[in-house]
Parts: structure tokens; C-alpha cells; sequence
């Protein structure tokens, strides 16, 4: 069965957003009323919010021991680096992928794998624009640390950025999440960190498209680096 236009077009909205999209929509009134080009602009401003907080349907890849990307946006940042301290991944550094979503990404963020959440922690802190490095150490920040069945470890950090200022994370510790499961949300433009597990390398590149729940980040016990793309 082919995609129609409505699909394509209309599309699922997280729950944080019908209240934004609303607060727009009045104000879009009323910058009609005053003036009409300025109704055109707040008209635009509500469309885009409309998409800001689509949360389309994904197909996760299934195959044992994949790690997909928790977030849209592209790969800004790939070195190793030791985890935040208050998730308890220890001081040894881990590679670390960042991924930035600017304000036109997609910003639902999923599960890397399938595991328990046993760690949420929350750090307030600055809010420097994301896609800078000092970012991960210095701008607010909620990571949680999933633990898959075989006791391995995996560490993803949401981190406001310079538009952001609101990290959403809807999981406690306890919670069960399948790969590609929904966790959370930032608004408006962001990052996410992820620290793979020891002796597994990223099979992605700096630069490189990443598409939530869908995008194979890395590839458990898989130490082989990605090869870099030429463009």
C-alpha cells in the first residue's frame, strides 16, 4: 500500500505539543487582525511548530546486538570521553557520540537498545549553543543509563541548548524500554550524547544523517571503526 498525501503531510504530534501549537495559533489570530503579513509570518511560525513535534512512526531495525541513534540530526561530535559522573559509568573514557537536532529535527528521542532504565539523573547548567563541546560538560542536561540483559551498559545524555530550555524525560528508573521505545523530549534545538559500551565502535561518521529508532549507530562487541564518507 502506497503513502498518501495526507500521511505524508499530517502527522502524530507528541503530547507536549498541542498546547504550543495552540498558543501559536492565537497569536497568529491575533497578528491577523492587526496586520495582515504579519498573520502570514505567525501562520508560518504555527506550521512549523505543528512539525517540530511530529512523532512519526518508525521501523526499528530488530537484529541482535544493533544500536540505533536516539535522536534526528546530524553527527557533530565522535571521541572518546569519560561519561558525566553522576551516571555512574565510571572515569574511564567511553566513546561518545554527539548528535545535534536543530529546530527543524524531528526532537522525540528513543532508545538506543532494549534494557532497564536504572539510572535518570537531571544537572542543571548553561545553555551554550548545543552543537559547541564544552556543551556536554557545561549546558543542562538529563542522562539515564540503560542495562541490557547481559549487564552491559549504555549512556545517553539529552543537553538544552542555545534554544532549548526544556528537557522532557518520560522514563524512572525501573522503566523496561525496547529499542526504538520513546523516552523523552527536548524543546526547541539540541543534542544527545551516547556512550557506547567498552570495545564497540560507531559505525557512523561525522556529519552523517541520523534517523531516529532507525539509523544503526553501532554494533555491539563490533571494535571495527566506520570508514569514512566521501562526499
Amino acid at each position: 500500500m502506497g503513502v498518501s498525501l495526507k500521511d505524508t503531510v499530517i502527522k502524530p504530534i507528541h503530547r507536549e505539543g498541542p498546547k504550543f501549537i495552540g498558543i501559536f495559533a492565537v497569536v497568529t489570530v491575533i497578528l491577523f487582525a492587526i496586520w495582515e503579513p504579519l498573520g502570514v509570518v505567525g501562520l508560518a511560525l504555527t506550521i512549523w511548530c505543528y512539525y517540530f513535534f511530529r512523532d512519526p512512526v518508525r521501523v526499528t531495525p530488530m537484529d541482535e546486538g544493533l544500536i540505533v541513534t536516539p535522536a534526528d540530526g546530524l553527527v557533530s561530535l565522535i571521541e572518546p570521553a569519560v561519561p558525566p559522573a553522576e551516571l555512574g559509568l565510571g572515569d574511564a573514557p567511553l566513546t561518545r557520540v554527539s548528535v545535534f537536532m536543530s529546530v527543524f529535527n524531528c526532537h522525540v528521542n528513543r532508545a538506543p537498545v532494549a534494557g532497564t532504565v536504572t539510572t535518570v539523573a537531571y544537572r542543571p547548567g548553561k545553555f551554550l549553543s548545543a552543537e559547541l563541546d564544552k556543551a556536554s560538560e557545561e549546558n543542562e542536561r538529563n542522562g539515564i543509563v540503560l542495562t541490557m540483559a547481559d549487564g552491559r551498559q549504555l549512556g545517553v545524555v539529552q543537553i538544552a541548548g542555545l534554544v532549548a530550555r526544556r528537557i522532557l524525560c518520560e522514563v524512572d528508573e525501573g522503566a523496561q524500554l525496547e529499542r526504538g521505545g520513546r523516552f523523552g523530549i527536548i524543546r526547541f534545538g539540541s543534542r544527545l550524547d551516547i556512550y557506547l559500551p567498552e570495545g564497540t565502535a560507531p559505525r557512523v561518521s561525522v556529519g552523517q544523517t541520523m534517523i531516529s529508532g532507525e539509523t544503526v549507530l553501532a554494533v555491539l562487541d563490533d571494535a571495527s571503526p566506520a570508514v569514512a564518507r566521501e562526499d
